[in-house]
């Protein structure tokens, strides 16, 4: 690690607006605001006294609440993976963030005195404190460049990418701009729709790039290298910006191995592109489902993606072994400091939590930092202190509040990656009961018997009507629906055979609702031509004992489907979804 490198500089890839912006002056006074004994007339900060909250309080899980699933899906034992070994302590316990605490140390200070006032656009400074010594140290322990990368508080991870996609693209109007200054996001051809709505209205050209079931392909028909070696310049620029889901990807639950990372990283660097990492799902890896699909179909989902498999933080250790097993962020192969990593306590926390983080190069940050002093400001305190006293806990001696910890003393880092492992356990648990329901129902089977002049024979009819990948990290199984082999394949439009399936499955007795494949597809030309052929099923939303009975009606109600034989019998369905706008004219 001597000889890494200092970042490469991507300024010119920031925007006018970017490159123009300078520190707040009104900021840049907060610092003084904490010299001891300071008569402070000069900010514009009303009177902590009379915020109408005396303390924060609320009763909040301990960190071993949920059983986690091995890192070696053959150790520990499966008993072990079903039963909290902590399951006789209390589930709960309270947190307390006190109105003030008498220190002038910002860093280790959590009160709402501090949490409720006006603050730093960087975060509030004890979780900020926190998790970028969380990021460097544990999360991305051997980030390549020089110094390490920066981090920076975000109000989730949409507020992230704005801010990342407004430093980093001009706004391009059709009608008043030169097509040449048309810039440009490569996308997953099945994408995350609100990042692709987010940086639509600015004018930037969505370009897909092909994907398998690891995730986006680097070369081939329609991969990186293809899209950008042949980049067709009367459509703008070539394309400098990425954004990407790698574990667990949404919607096709895609999850990208090291080698791949490698592969594209090495034509991002060709071609001068910064990558924008979304990782939401990145606790949420699954060895079990390259086992089990071994099991099942003869071969792994990857043999690339294996988590569970190695210690992929070398040769710096993360020093929890969990860490260390999950396949690593882009950051780990970012020799040039061109990735932007978005990460958020929407999936570890709660989605209305409105908290993340963003990391990236210090000189990136620093610009988004300018950014936020001017829009959003910071997240919100109730919210940071909340989380903040949550894991750290008290950090002085003369501090009222209490932790999350059993004894008051917070989670710590060690309580903070033991719920980390809790939710992955969680969630694996819901992954194999539905992935081993829908494996065992995919193909419809037919049995009868067929007779010549002098024989009598009985006969096994077996149709595939989906099918998916056992998923190695996220939230969803992507099913493929084999529309070939219904019935009426050939007597009418294939897609509008698959949304009267879409509408098939809402009705009584199924009552199961799935996210067709074209509201994940980033053009037209893909959401005409193949989004209609695939559903997007998430299993984190179904209670644990709901997710066995929900996974059978979705199997029967593709077998029910199966079963209609002539276009009456799918015309009901087809009429309601056309009235619903489901199914165009």
């Amino acid at each position: 690690m001597d000889s890494i490198k200092a970042p490469v500089d991507l300024s010119h890839h920031y925007s006018r607006v970017t490159k123009n912006r300078a520190a707040s002056s009104i900021k840049d006074f907060y610092k003084y605001f904490a010299i001891p004994g300071i008569g402070n007339l000069a900010g514009g900060l009303p009177n902590n006294h009379n915020f109408p909250f005396d303390t924060l309080e609320a009763t909040v899980a301990l960190p071993n609440r949920f059983a986690p699933t091995a890192n070696k899906p053959v150790d520990p034992p499966p008993s072990l993976q079903i039963h909290n070994s902590s399951s006789k302590q209390p589930a709960a316990t309270r947190v307390i963030v006190p109105g003030t605490v008498e220190s002038s140390d910002v860093l280790r200070k959590i009160d709402l005195k501090s949490a409720l006032q006006y603050g730093t656009a960087q975060g509030y400074p004890p979780l900020y404190t926190f998790l970028r010594q969380f990021t460097r140290e544990n999360l991305h322990p051997n980030v390549p460049y020089a110094g390490g990368p920066e981090i920076i508080l975000t109000c989730g991870s949409t507020d992230g990418f704005a801010k990342t996609i407004e430093a980093l693209s001009n706004t391009w109007i059709e009608n008043r701009d030169w097509i040449r200054d048309r810039e440009g996001l490569l996308v997953e051809e099945f994408a995350y729709m609100n990042a692709v709505q987010a940086a639509r209205p600015r004018g930037l050209n969505i370009v897909p790039v092909a994907i398998d079931t690891e995730g986006m392909l680097p070369a081939g028909k329609g991969g990186l290298e293809d899209v950008l070696e042949n980049w067709d310049e009367s459509k703008g620029k070539r394309p400098h910006l990425i954004y990407t889901v790698t574990i667990g990807q949404n919607p096709t639950s895609g999850t990208l191995g090291v080698q791949r990372r490698k592969d594209i990283y090495a034509l991002c660097v060709k071609y001068d592109v910064i990558i924008i990492e979304d990782d939401p799902y990145w606790y949420l890896q699954y060895p079990s489902a390259n086992t089990s699909s071994m099991a099942a179909r003869g071969q792994p989902t990857s043999t690339d993606a294996q988590p569970g498999q190695h210690n992929y933080n070398s040769p710096k250790s993360s020093g929890f072994p969990f860490l260390d097993s999950l396949v690593p962020s882009y950051l780990s192969v970012d020799t040039e400091g061109r990735v932007v990593r978005i990460d958020t306590f929407s999936k570890t926390v709660a989605p209305g939590c409105r908290l993340g983080w963003l990391t990236a190069q210090p000189a990136l940050i620093e610009r988004i930092l300018r950014i936020t002093e001017t829009s959003t400001q910071q997240p919100s305190g109730f919210v940071q202190s909340m989380i903040a006293e949550l894991i750290m806990g008290p950090q002085l001696s003369n501090d009222e509040g209490r932790g999350g910890s059993q004894d008051g003393k917070g989670w710590q880092m060690h309580g903070w990656v033991r719920w980390l492992e809790g939710l992955r356990g969680n969630y694996e648990r819901r992954m194999q009961t539905m992935c081993s329901i829908l494996e065992d129902g995919k193909y419809l089977v037919k049995s009868g018997r067929r007779q010549s002049i002098s024989n009598e024979w009985s006969v096994v009819e077996k149709s595939l009507m989906y099918d998916f990948i056992w998923p190695l990290g996220g939230m969803f199984i992507w099913v493929k629906v084999e529309l070939a082999t219904h019935p009426l394949y050939k007597k009418t439009s294939h897609d509008k055979l698959a949304h009267a399936l879409w509408i098939h499955l809402t009705t009584k007795p199924y009552l199961i609702l799935v996210s067709p494949g074209t509201i994940f597809s980033p053009t037209d030309s893909i959401r005409n031509g193949k989004g209609w052929g695939y559903f997007r099923l998430c299993f984190a939303a179904v209670d644990e004992e709901d997710v066995s009975k929900t996974s059978h009606r979705f199997v029967e109600g593709f077998k029910s489907f199966w079963a209609k034989k002539n276009l009456d019998d799918i015309e009901e369905s087809i009429q309601q979804g056309i009235q619903d706008g489901c199914i165009p004219m």
